[in-house]
């Protein structure tokens, strides 16, 4: 497996208003595309990427695995992703990796960081402290989708100090007003119990503690990232709430790129962790409102025909009642 995850990768998501794909081979990302077709992905998929793939100088036959972000997100795009994911990786007999669309935003935007420190550390006399680079903190990166009405598919990742990345909280559709107050806890939870254990460690005189080297799990610094257009009331109150537990909160919009599905798959097809071409499915979250729609749609039927016999049922009940208070009295009047 370690041989087909080294050959080219071909990754692609449509969560999102875009079409996002790249080709990596090893670490080398070596083609990508974004093509924003508003939802109309379907018609054009299969194009791009086979486009892709040739402007990368990769067939088919030499192709290693797909992966695929399967949301959540736009319904209609996750079902295109994985749909197009599916039918070619059974054509083409290729391994196939589905990752969380959220986990991708997340990750593409701490590797985003990454870079930009990398830049500005190679500037001649730039006042960048060391401790500042995202790889000298404890850092949450909180991805945000619009979900509509005032709710998000959000979850949360830590990425520690030496670079390790970890999930935190699952992919999920939650009020953002909700999601807000439930990290604020968390923040505030975890300033108490760092205060005490300062306190504990001036009780017992130890070495002086250094805020920016707090042990690891104390998040030093929140990235808000992704599609913030709708949501940064919201997220202004986690930026304020935060800065006084001590942890500085910075919003950071950014749109999905193939090559950080890419990454994330390549990690799987590494590990021998593929999924199954014919039973996988995308990560809905939610139903789809039309979904909702018929089901509530089914269940006021359900409830008016259950209405219906009762009343049936209650009015036969009542003629039985009837005819048999009748015939008792009929009974009672025979002499």
């Amino acid at each position: 497996m370690v041989e087909q995850a080294e050959q080219p990768i071909l990754a692609f998501d449509t969560s999102t208003a875009a079409l996002a794909a790249a080709v990596i081979q090893g670490e080398q990302v070596i083609g990508e595309i974004q093509s924003f077709a508003e939802r109309n992905h379907s018609v054009y998929i299969i194009t791009h990427l086979k486009q892709l793939l040739e402007d990368c100088g990769v067939s088919k036959e030499t192709l290693g695995g797909i992966a695929v972000g399967g949301g959540p997100g736009s319904y209609t795009g996750m079902r295109i992703a994985v749909t197009a994911a599916k039918t070619l990786a059974w054509t083409w007999d290729k391994p196939l990796v589905a990752l969380s669309s959220l986990e991708a935003i997340a990750y593409g935007a701490c590797e985003r960081l990454k870079q930009t420190d990398a830049m500005i550390s190679t500037v001649p006399q730039h006042n960048h402290s060391a401790d500042n680079s995202i790889n000298k903190m404890a850092a949450w990166f909180i991805p945000i989708m619009d979900a509509r009405r005032g709710q998000v598919y959000t979850a949360s990742f830590s990425h520690v100090q030496g670079g390790q990345w970890e999930r935190q909280a699952a992919d999920g559709i939650r009020l953002m007003r909700d999601w807000v107050d439930q990290l604020l806890e968390q923040v505030q939870e975890q300033a108490k119990k760092r205060n005490r254990n300062r306190q504990q460690e001036e009780e017992q005189e130890q070495a002086e503690l250094k805020p920016a080297h707090d042990p690891a799990g104390y998040v030093t610094k929140i990235y808000i990232t992704g599609d913030l257009k709708l949501h940064e009331a919201e997220a202004q109150r986690l930026v304020e709430g935060c800065a006084e537990a001590g942890v500085a909160v910075s919003l950071f919009p950014y749109e999905l790129e193939g090559r950080a599905i890419a990454e994330l798959g390549r990690k799987r097809l590494l590990a021998g962790d593929t999924d199954d071409r014919h039973t996988l499915a995308p990560n809905y979250t939610q139903l789809h409102e039309a979904e909702v729609k018929l089901q509530e749609k089914e269940a006021a039927l359900k409830a008016e025909k259950e209405a219906e016999w009762a009343a049936a049922q209650s009015a036969s009940l009542k003629a039985v009642i009837i005819a048999d208070v009748d015939a008792a009295q009929v009974k009672d009047a025979e002499p």
